[in-house]
């Protein structure tokens, strides 16, 4: 049986990641694509699909407005794709498939399809059998990021969180240092230091997490701060306020 997909994003780049993903999985047909919840309404009512990769958050209609708007018989399976797991449970209620919290690599990916094959091949579980089954989604989605997608120019990498020298916030988005290199991710700094590893990042600013394996040394400033001073040379400011976190993490001065 082919699996009909329906792609939702309003970022060019998820789409083009998930449709590379996809066109290359056997069995499966790329049915089409939207950029935001109203196109998304109309493509699922005249395309039909069996399975939609829907983001939540997105211009005109989100996709939690997409699946409310649908007609019960006429729903396929959902797939949630967000940067905010905020939505998890009422993902559940909407009686999504799976929910992927981006960023996502190509493996989590696959494994989101393999569960909609499985489970649009059969009637749909009990309400315990979702609950457990979006639980442990959960708890693997909540594991520390190790690496991040990120775009340069007209391509997409992997840059691996040990790599990352210090993360700056840029309003609603954050700056990723790395070996001289700068790269923007959607993301703001409360909901990726939720997802870092606690044992090799710390928060130094309200605008500012370091890498600790980057630290060299501290400095004092006339501020009465203190300059954290990496081993590329670069400082960032430890201010008042998260010094005794930070002191806990590596140890206070001597």
């Amino acid at each position: 049986m082919t699996l009909r997909v329906l792609i939702v994003d309003d970022e060019p780049l998820v789409r083009s990641g998930i449709r590379r993903v996809l066109a290359a999985e056997q069995g499966v047909e790329i049915a089409g694509e939207a950029r935001h919840g109203l196109e998304a309404l109309e493509r699922i009512r005249s395309l039909k699909p069996d399975l939609v990769f829907l983001d939540v958050q997105m211009p005109e209609l989100d996709g939690i407005g997409v699946v409310r708007a649908l007609e019960r018989d006429a729903l396929p399976g959902i797939v949630f794709v967000t940067a905010y797991d905020r939505y998890a449970v009422e993902a559940f209620e909407l009686h999504a498939i799976d929910y992927l919290l981006k960023p996502f690599d190509d493996d989590r990916l696959r494994a989101a399809l393999a569960r909609a094959r499985e489970r649009l091949s059969r009637p749909a579980p009990d309400l315990a059998a979702r609950l457990a089954e979006l639980t442990e989604l959960l708890r693997r989605d909540g594991q520390p990021l190790s690496r991040f997608l990120v775009k340069t120019g007209s391509r997409s990498v992997l840059v691996n969180a040990a790599d990352v020298d210090w993360i700056e916030a840029a309003d609603n988005y954050v700056r990723l240092h790395a070996g001289g290199a700068r790269h923007v991710l959607r993301m703001t700094m409360k909901e990726l230091e939720a997802r870092l590893d606690p044992a090799s990042f710390v928060r130094v600013h309200r605008s500012a997490i370091v890498n600790l394996a980057r630290v060299a040394h501290l400095e004092p400033v006339p501020s009465g701060d203190q300059e954290i001073v990496l081993k590329s040379g670069q400082r960032v400011v430890l201010s008042r306020r998260y010094r005794e976190s930070f002191e806990r993490r590596v140890g206070p001065a001597l």
